[in-house]
């Protein structure tokens, strides 16, 4: 009995022994052990990849202007016009045929004398009323307006072909030099303007074209002198006088 219980002691201690020499087993390698993960920190520095984007501004708002003392002067209406407002307004109206415009600038007492020439006739030139200026594109009334140059016919028309010959028969609007109490244009024919209109009391506009055509070298200039008498500080037209070459 007692070799019995040695046998068996002996052999457990073998079996111990064994034990403690075996290795370990390895866990398997399709189980992952649990890793530790770290709370991920925030960062001022952008992706390479990704463009910083900046918060969108806000547009700046002008400060409302307050109300000055300041203010800009009135234009003054009742001003009377310069000899070159008044005739700017007259040789526009001249080219529209406006003759209401015109008569308004009239002298409401003399009238208005047409020269289709430099020289002033007192005697030959057709003075028109206001009345009759009004109405003068309309009128049938066939005038005598002196002798062509040249030739000494007799001037008959009617006002508007007059005016188509003699008053605005070019762009004097648009493509005239501009002169104040001076002449422009000089041909043959006399030029007694200051003597019927003197300069004391008389201003005068003229619109001058060197010519018309290339081929006449000049000779086919034209002139259209605006002639306005002073009433104090106002004006009033009293002379259109045409002037051309003349042989």
């Amino acid at each position: 009995m007692k070799l019995n219980g040695l046998v068996a002691v002996l052999a457990g201690m073998l079996v111990l022994a064994a034990c403690g020499t075996a290795e370990p087993s390895k866990p398997s390698t399709q189980e992952k052990a649990p890793t530790e993960q770290t709370p991920s920190t925030p960062t001022s520095t952008p992706s390479p990849e990704e463009p910083t984007k900046e918060p969108a501004k806000e547009p700046v708002k002008e400060p409302a202007k307050e109300p000055t003392d300041e203010a800009e002067p009135p234009i003054d209406e009742g001003a009377p016009p310069t000899a070159q407002e008044a005739a700017t307004t007259v040789i526009r109206a001249l080219k529209s045929g406006n003759m209401e415009t015109v008569a308004a600038w009239a002298h409401p007492e003399k009238g208005v004398r047409f020269s289709p020439y430099a020289y002033v006739d007192k005697e030959k030139d057709q003075v028109l009323t206001r009345e009759e200026l009004t109405n003068a594109m309309a009128s049938k009334t066939v005038r005598v307006w002196r002798e062509y140059a040249g030739n000494g016919d007799v001037i008959k028309l009617t006002y508007a072909k007059y005016h188509k010959k003699f008053v605005y028969d070019a762009n004097f609007m648009e493509d005239a030099k501009i002169g104040l109490n001076k002449s422009l244009g000089k041909g043959t024919t006399i030029n007694n303007l200051n003597e019927v209109y003197p300069k004391e009391t008389h201003d005068f506009i003229e619109f001058h074209i060197d010519g018309i055509d290339p081929k006449y070298e000049g000779m086919d200039w034209r002139s259209l002198r605006l002639v306005f008498e002073k009433i104090g500080e106002d004006r009033a037209l009293v002379g259109i006088i045409h002037d051309q070459w003349t042989p």
